[in-house]
């Protein structure tokens, strides 16, 4: 039997700018919305700046910081795995990482049918 993979992981890179962050910013959370503008990136928020809605999907954590999806953006990424990685660049507007001359980016691979199987059951 295959356990069920992680819906969403980090890259090295972004486990370390994960971490930066939180020693400076205490505890964070990330939100996909799929929105326009900066929302089609990966948001980092401090914990208790951004209040989470019902319709949006606890993916999993990374680095110890909780990852949520919009529900509308989980239906149409339900089938894929979530990578976060970090390249150069400026960051979202409201993102953490604004300013460090990183940003987070979201990847992604579609899980196989075995993994699928393993989520669904």
């Amino acid at each position: 039997m295959t356990a069920p993979p992680p819906r969403v992981t980090a890259t090295p890179a972004a486990l370390e700018l994960i971490a930066r962050l939180r020693r400076e910013h205490g505890a964070i959370l990330f939100h996909q919305s799929g929105g326009c503008c900066d929302g089609s990136a990966p948001m980092c928020f401090p914990v208790g700046d951004f209040v989470t809605g019902d319709a949006d999907v606890h993916l999993g954590a990374i680095g110890g910081a909780d990852f949520y999806i919009s529900g509308p953006q989980y239906a149409v990424w339900k089938h894929t795995q979530l990578i976060i990685d970090v390249v150069p660049g400026r960051g979202g507007m409201f993102s953490l990482e604004n300013g460090s001359g990183r940003r987070f980016l979201l990847r992604s691979r579609v899980f196989d049918e075995a993994e699928i199987a393993a989520l669904n059951r």
